[in-house]
């Protein structure tokens, strides 16, 4: 279970290490996918803007949530904290509880959002709506993740089935975008007879295994085949990596 490996300790770092190929390893992942999902689905024109721009989107969403133009980095932090939760159709309790602020602080967080970012609010309240009538929502791929949560009887079951109905669509087509590179890049691979071999993908990264021989071949390849595999409202990012162990 590669995604475990800890990386934030010393101890961790040396953990890393054991975990090595006799080529090299190559891996990119994508920035901020989800955000970007949402931003294309939402047709937010803010969200749009700042990232087509190249802007820090948790340090453009705490500059017009404190309606200040210097914030700091417990600000920046707070914003990233609303940026994130939104998508898991978090609640005023969720955020309080993750920032360790009052409920009505965290309350009013959200309700700030909202009014930045209309076309959000609009997008989830409607995905919501969708799975109640229909029963199911879809990725930007048309897959269907059915939601029969929204017709329980019992409270917190229906509460869960509205945060999936919002979240859903937005971490399905982030995992839609991933497998469609995957399977670009596998066709690259085999149709120029190439050794590269993908070898894993831990949430929205690919890890490769590269001979030498193919090394800046395949960081061009990588790169252009994760940024070109969909054509979204915002453009997509990544970074790409190699290394021994």
């Amino acid at each position: 279970n590669l995604q475990n490996i800890p990386i934030k300790t010393e101890e961790g770092r040396q953990i890393r290490k054991m975990f090595t190929t006799k080529d090299y390893f190559m891996s990119a992942d994508y920035s901020q996918i989800e955000l970007r999902v949402l931003a294309h689905m939402s047709n937010s024109k803010t969200l749009i803007d700042a990232f087509n721009s190249g802007l820090d989107i948790h340090a453009e969403t705490a500059k017009k949530v404190f309606n200040k133009e210097t914030i700091t980095n417990e600000e920046r932090r707070r914003a990233k904290a609303v940026n994130f939760g939104i998508i898991y159709g978090i609640s005023a309790f969720g955020l309080s509880e993750d920032l360790k602020i009052p409920r009505w602080m965290a309350q009013e967080f959200i309700d700030k959002y909202f009014l930045i970012y209309p076309e959000i609010k609009e997008f989830l309240d409607g995905q919501v709506e969708f799975a109640s009538k229909e029963g199911y929502v879809k990725t930007i791929m048309n897959r269907r993740r059915y939601i029969p949560e929204l017709k329980s009887s019992i409270y917190p079951t229906r509460e869960f089935g509205k945060r999936t109905s919002m979240n859903a669509p937005i971490q399905g087509s982030a995992a839609d975008i991933l497998k469609k590179a995957m399977v670009d890049l596998d066709n690259y691979i085999v149709k120029n007879n190439l050794e590269s071999k993908i070898l894993l993908t831990v949430h929205d990264e690919l890890i490769l295994e590269v001979p030498e021989s193919e090394l800046n071949l395949m960081i061009k390849v990588l790169k252009e085949t994760m940024i070109n595999t969909v054509e979204l409202k915002v453009s997509l990012k990544t970074e790409v990596k190699v290394g021994k162990s």
